[in-house]
C-alpha cells in the first residue's frame, strides 16, 4: 500500500508540493494501522539498517535542540546570521543549530517514509518477501508506461509533484530521478525472472522486454546520467543472474548461452540505434549539445566546497541549502532560475550535517562494502540485487539528489534490507521482537 502511495505522490523532493502532505499523512495512517492491528516484526539481520536509520533520525532531531544565545554565534558560519538587534545588546532567544529551522524540521518529518518502510520490511512474512521484488518491478514498469505516454506527446499533469510539462519524467518531477528508477528496473527484472520462473519461460521474455523498454525510455527521457546508470544497471543485472542462467542451461549445448547473450546485446543495440535515428534519444542529443545546466553545476562547485569548509564541523542545518547558497552565491552565477541543491548529495550532506553527517555517510558506505562482499561471494540473488541498487543510487547521488524523494527513500531502505539478508541465518524461524507493526502495508 505504501509503495502505491509513493508511486502516485512520492516523486518530488520539494517541500511545498502537494504530494508531501499526502505521502506523510498516508504513511502515518499506515503506521497507526500497523501498530493497532499488526503483528510484532523482527529485527534480526536488519539490525545494521536499523542502526543507520536511527542515527539519521537522531542527527535530524539533534539539529532541532535549541542552543543558548552565548553558544549559537560561536558555531562556524552562524554569527553572520545574527539579527541586527544583537548589536544593541537586546536579549536573544535560544536557537536550534540549523540556520533555517523550518527546513530542518521538514527534513526531519521527511524521514517518516524510510522509518515506515523499515518497520514494514521488518514485518514482512516469507510470502511478502517473495512477492516484493515483483511488486516493486511492477511499480517501475507502471512509471515507465507513464513515461511512454509522455514520449508519445500525451500530457500527464500530476498535481502532486512539480513536474515540467513536456519533459519525460514518468511519475517523478526530475528526469534524472526517473531515469535512475528505470535503471533500478533493469536490475530487478532479471532477478524477478530467474527467481520466479520455475518452469514458466515467459517470464524470461517479459523481463527481457521490460529491460529493453526501460533502456529506450531512459534514452527518451533526456537524462545523460541516466543513460550511464541504465547501461550499468543492465550489466549488473546480467552479472547478478549469470550463474543461475548458466546452471539452468547446463544441459543445453555449450554455444547456446553465448549465442543468447550476443543476440540480446545485438537486439538492444538495434533498438538504441533506431531510437537515435528516429530522433527519440534525447539523452544522446543533450550529451552532444552545449551543457548550460551541467556547466552551472561545475561552476557552482567551488562555492559549495567553500560553504562546506565554512560551516564545518557542525554544518549549516538539514534542508537549508537553497536560502544559504543565495547568501554565498557570487554575481557570476546569478541567473533567472535558482540552484536548489548542490547536485552532489554527498557534499550537501556534509554541508548540512557537518562532521556527524560525514561520519554517518562513512559508516553507511563501510557497511555497504562489507555486506556487498558477502553478497557477491554468497551467490544469493536478493542481497546482490540490494547491493547493486544501492550502488546505482550512491553513484547517482554524486551528481544529483535522488534520495531526497520519498519514493527513493523507500527504495533505499528496501535495497538495504535486501542486502542485509546476506547475514540471515534462519529465515523460516523468526525469533525476537521489535516495534509492533506489520509488513502487509508495504
Amino acid at each position: 500500500m505504501l509503495l502505491i502511495v509513493l508511486w502516485l505522490a512520492g516523486g518530488a523532493s520539494r517541500p511545498d508540493v502537494l504530494g508531501q502532505p499526502v505521502v506523510r499523512g498516508a504513511t502515518v495512517a499506515l503506521l497507526i494501522i500497523a501498530v493497532l492491528m499488526g503483528e510484532r516484526p523482527v529485527l534480526g539481520h536488519l539490525r545494521p539498517v536499523a542502526w543507520l536509520l536511527a542515527a539519521a533520525i537522531g542527527l535530524a532531531l539533534i539539529q532541532q535542540v535549541p542552543l543558548p544565545p552565548s553558544l549559537w554565534p560561536s558555531l562556524p558560519g552562524h554569527a553572520d546570521f545574527l539579527p541586527a538587534a544583537t548589536l544593541s545588546g537586546q536579549p536573544q532567544p535560544w536557537r536550534p543549530l540549523a540556520i533555517v529551522p523550518g527546513a530542518a524540521l521538514n527534513a526531519t518529518f521527511a524521514l517518516i517514509v524510510p522509518l515506515a518502510t523499515f518497520v514494514f520490511m521488518a514485518g514482512l512474512d516469507s510470502r511478502g518477501r517473495r512477492l516484493l521484488p515483483g511488486f516493486l518491478l511492477g511499480c517501475i514498469a507502471a512509471s515507465m508506461l507513464v513515461g511512454l505516454l509522455q514520449v508519445s506527446g500525451a500530457r500527464f499533469d500530476n498535481p502532486l509533484i512539480n513536474e515540467t510539462i513536456g519533459y519525460v519524467g514518468g511519475t517523478f518531477a526530475n528526469r534524472n530521478h526517473f531515469a535512475l528508477y528505470l535503471a533500478l528496473g533493469c536490475l530487478a527484472a532479471p532477478v524477478w525472472a530467474v527467481r520466479a520462473s520455475r518452469g514458466t519461460r515467459w517470464r524470461y521474455l517479459l523481463a527481457a522486454g521490460l529491460v529493453l523498454l526501460f533502456a529506450l525510455v531512459i534514452l527518451a527521457s533526456g537524462s545523460r546520467a541516466g543513460t550511464v546508470l541504465g547501461a550499468l544497471g543492465i550489466a549488473l543485472g546480467i552479472s547478478i543472474v549469470a550463474g543461475e542462467v548458466r546452471r539452468s542451461l547446463k544441459r543445453q549445448p555449450t554455444w547456446l548461452a553465448p549465442a543468447l547473450a550476443a543476440g540480446a546485446v545485438a537486439l538492444l543495440l538495434i533498438f538504441v540505434v533506431a531510437s537515435i535515428v528516429a530522433d527519440r534519444a534525447v539523452s544522446v542529443d543533450r550529451a552532444l549539445a552545449v551543457d548550460i545546466e551541467g556547466d552551472m553545476r561545475s561552476r557552482a562547485l567551488p562555492t559549495v566546497l567553500a560553504m562546506v569548509i565554512e560551516y564545518f564541523p557542525f554544518g549549516s542545518g538539514l534542508g537549508g541549502f537553497d536560502p544559504i547558497f543565495r547568501m554565498h552565491e557570487p554575481f557570476a552565477l546569478l541567473k533567472p532560475t535558482y540552484f536548489n541543491h548542490a547536485h552532489n548529495d554527498w557534499l550537501e550532506v556534509v554541508l548540512d550535517a557537518g562532521l556527524p553527517g560525514l561520519a554517518l555517510l562513512a559508516a553507511a558506505v563501510g557497511w555497504w562494502l562489507w555486506a556487498s562482499v558477502g553478497a557477491w561471494r554468497s551467490g544469493k540473488l536478493i542481497p546482490r540485487l540490494g547491493s547493486s541498487m544501492l550502488f546505482l543510487i550512491m553513484l547517482a547521488s554524486a551528481f544529483d539528489y535522488p534520495a531526497r524523494t520519498p519514493m527513493m527513500m523507500a527504495v533505499v531502505v528496501i535495497a538495504a534490507s535486501w542486502l542485509a539478508e546476506v547475514r540471515e541465518r534462519q529465515p523460516a524461524q523468526r525469533r525476537g521482537a521489535a516495534l509492533p507493526s506489520t509488513g502487509q502495508h508495504l
